[in-house]
């Protein structure tokens, strides 16, 4: 049985491994490209109109549109997401990896992202579906498949995935709990029952619950770090220009600094810097079809807005905030042998001592919260598709609920095969979310025009033009998709 393990092992890594080079990352950055060029630069041009639809709708309280939950508390869910333990572990990553070159390259994976994101924003909201029976407007990648492309059988297939999340997950739990064990001193398995009830309680009130407590959690979370580390940042003014010219002149150029990178490629830059951009703010992992679907707007592409929001919020300021941590205080070439979460620790003690770490382990605890969070969401939503809109689902989504929460009590085990093929399973959701994103580029081009041509120019008339809103029947791919009896 360990030999079987162990030769499954090294053929997970193998795939994944491949997969998640070259390929992956010309086919994630190629529709970002293509989605930027299409949209004429619009998620990065007119910062201000999308800034006013993002973070400009924190207290905003009277909504139009149709939907389950306020846009931004939907965003907040969605940002919960791409903020995780990856904001902290990623970066470090990237720069020892790649050297300060690749910390551009996570930046311009940002900047493209940001279409990438708006149009999955906008396919999430143009196929997502309403259930009666849990009165909520729901998507996600198998119903763009699906009500989208008519590919059913693939939409179901990849649903059933959400078998293996909970199990994938469990190296997330084990950071949460290892990070409350350092910050307060509480035993690990204390610590995951805290979890799991906290987790369970947020759970089972559904979207409107999560969103609520992703309302309020995420905001303070985001502003505690981002605070921490600006001060952090201007304790060592004098270092900001040298490390700007060493991003930016070692994008192009290799890196001969000293220490494990020593010698790194704009090649290895360009890799290491795209790996950890992506996996960061996920733009093109599908994860924009879901939570947004349930936003109320009176347009998909004021929704879409928040491509632009999620990819500066989550990368180019946190991201760049635990870069700038670690170059500012120099704990790169202090601790050459050092990556990933560690690297960050000492990079915050020497700026605050005791206290950084503290600040640590707090951000990892909160960022991989608020992740699980999001992924238990992500679960149900695959559920929902799977029962559909019956009685079935209802009883499913509490079975899912009891699945989700107690594998976590094995989250002390060695969970690095899991990844793996967690790894290996994501490589077609993110195949088969690319191939959607790309084969429905003129429908997503169609609404992005209608908003700007239409119905903005309407409203800055004084006009309340039709709205663009979709609220799909459940049974939309047998109406729309389904074969005719051939007898």
């Amino acid at each position: 049985m360990e030999a079987f393990i162990e030769i499954l092992t090294v053929v997970v890594r193998t795939v994944s491994g491949f997969f998640w080079g070259p390929p992956l990352f010309i086919g994630v950055l190629g529709t970002g490209i293509y989605y930027t060029i299409a949209f004429k630069g619009a998620y990065q041009l007119r910062g201000r109109h999308h800034w006013k639809n993002t973070f400009g709708t924190m207290f905003a309280k009277d909504v139009e549109g149709e939907g389950t939950v306020r846009s931004f508390a939907a965003a907040m869910v969605s940002i919960s997401s791409v903020i995780g333990v990856g904001n902290i572990a990623g970066p470090a990553t990237a720069l020892v990896s790649g050297g300060p070159g690749a910390v551009f390259w996570m930046w311009m994976t940002a900047l493209v992202g940001m279409s990438t994101k708006a149009a999955e924003i906008t396919l999430g909201q143009r196929y997502r579906v309403y259930f009666e029976g849990i009165d909520e407007y729901l998507c996600g990648r198998a119903y763009v498949l699906q009500n989208g492309l008519g590919w059913r059988r693939l939409a179901q297939g990849l649903s059933w995935i959400v078998v293996t999340s909970p199990w994938a997950l469990l190296v997330q739990t084990n950071a949460v709990a290892t990070s409350i064990q350092e910050a307060f001193n509480v035993p690990v398995t204390v610590g995951i029952a805290f979890i799991m009830v906290t987790l369970g309680i947020t759970i089972i009130g559904g979207v409107r619950r999560i969103a609520a407590v992703a309302d309020k959690v995420v905001p303070v979370m985001a502003v505690f770090y981002i605070t921490a580390g600006i001060i952090l940042v201007a304790m060592n003014l004098s270092e900001i220009p040298a490390m700007f010219m060493s991003i930016v002149g070692n994008s192009f150029t290799p890196y001969a600094g000293a220490g494990a990178v020593a010698g790194a490629t704009v090649a290895e830059a360009m890799r290491f810097g795209v790996a950890r951009g992506v996996y960061s703010n996920e733009a093109g992992m599908g994860t924009g079809f879901n939570v947004h679907a349930a936003a109320i707007v009176d347009h998909p592409i004021r929704q879409a807005s928040w491509g632009f929001g999620e990819c500066f919020l989550d990368t180019l300021i946190v991201c760049s905030i635990t870069v700038f941590a670690i170059m500012a205080t120099g704990a790169n070439f202090a601790n050459p042998d050092v990556t990933g979460a560690a690297l960050v620790t000492i990079a915050w003690q020497i700026a605050y001592g005791y206290w950084g770490g503290v600040i640590v382990a707090l951000a990892t605890t909160f960022f991989a919260w608020t992740t699980l969070l999001t992924a238990y969401y992500g679960g149900e939503k695959r559920v929902n598709f799977l029962a559909g809109d019956t009685r079935l689902n209802r009883i499913a989504m509490w079975a899912f609920i009891v699945y989700f929460i107690a594998p976590m009590v094995f989250a002390g085990a060695d969970t690095g095969l899991l990844w793996l093929i967690s790894d290996t399973v994501l490589i077609i959701g993110v195949t088969s979310s690319i191939l959607a994103l790309l084969l429905l580029r003129k429908e997503v081009v169609r609404l992005h025009y209608d908003y700007w041509d239409r119905f903005i120019p309407g409203i800055e008339r004084g006009e309340k033009p039709d709205r663009v809103s979709y609220g799909l029947s459940p049974n939309y791919w047998d109406e729309h998709f389904k074969k005719k009896n051939k007898g």
